[in-house]
């Protein structure tokens, strides 16, 4: 099974949440995400080289936009939801029922999910937008009219700025600030040491499918300080991790003997961040 194109890796992602719903000790369940990811996500699981083997990261991933987001929507009257894929968050959170939740995606992944969650009852008010994000005359008027209707928006996107080159991480960055009332960013952020091993596991599979891992700033979130968002909350993926006991007893393995790594490595090791930060407009 070889992934079609870059919503196939929704339909793979979601699988983690199957996986780790399933548990018995779960940090977090998503009721929705077999239906969502389907036969064709179990297939694209399996094939995925290590699929399964580096799940822990996009399941703490998950978590941690879970507490985050749960902890800032008291705070705002808009979440946006750039590159959602297949989440579900606004029908498995308790958010408030006040809440606008806005979902932006290609248009099949869009009209795909709202078919599967059609006879749902979402949490709170929920807008599909089909949207090419790679248009940016188009994504630039979709990020005006929300910030015109909005008076505090949280923007969220959970594995798009990997896909992206460091130019357009920029612009996008640049775009969501334009618009005032977007007050919080919530992204991923992965380092150029572990972009370098993503990429050597599955970038054959992702390329591909027009999909290629490109982005992990050396400089972690300070990269985007000139872009005018500054770094209110950073999570270490390995440390959380070892919070939720979710870090693999091979990776512990490898903590402990840390010390035997050579220096270069150590030093290659260090430069970025590889977790979640909550990005505020200064």
């Amino acid at each position: 099974m070889e992934l079609a194109n870059i919503s196939d890796t929704a339909r793979w992602v979601a699988m983690y949440r199957v996986m780790e719903s399933e548990k018995r000790d779960a940090i977090f369940r998503d009721p929705y995400a077999r239906r969502l990811a389907g036969t064709r996500g179990e297939e694209i699981l399996a094939a995925m080289p290590k699929g399964r083997t580096f799940a822990w990261p996009m399941i703490v991933r998950t978590a941690l936009f879970d507490e985050i987001i749960m902890r800032v929507v008291g705070g705002v009257d808009t979440v946006l939801n750039l590159a959602a894929g297949l989440d579900a968050r606004p029908y498995r959170l308790a958010l408030p029922p006040s809440l606008k939740w806005i979902d932006v995606d290609l248009p099949p992944m869009i009209e795909y999910k709202r078919g599967v969650l059609a006879s749902e009852k979402p949490r709170c008010e929920v807008e599909y937008v089909a949207l090419d994000l790679a248009d940016r005359a188009a994504r630039r008027a979709l990020f005006a009219r929300v910030g015109a209707s909005s008076q505090r928006v949280l923007v969220a996107t959970e594995g798009l700025l990997v896909y992206l080159t460091r130019e357009q991480a920029g612009e996008l960055a640049s775009d969501l600030h334009e618009q005032p009332s977007f007050r919080f960013w919530l992204i991923d952020i992965v380092a150029p040491f572990v972009l370098a091993l993503m990429q050597k596991t599955w970038g054959a599979k992702l390329d591909a499918a027009a999909a290629s891992l490109r982005f992990g700033p050396e400089e972690g979130p300070q990269f985007y300080e000139p872009f005018g968002w500054r770094t209110a909350e950073a999570r270490n993926t390995f440390l959380e991790a070892k919070r939720l006991k979710r870090l693999p007893a091979q990776m512990k393995f490898w903590s402990l003997m840390s010390f035997i790594t050579p220096k270069k490595v150590r030093e290659q090791q260090q430069k970025g961040l590889n977790g979640v930060v909550l990005l505020e407009r200064t």
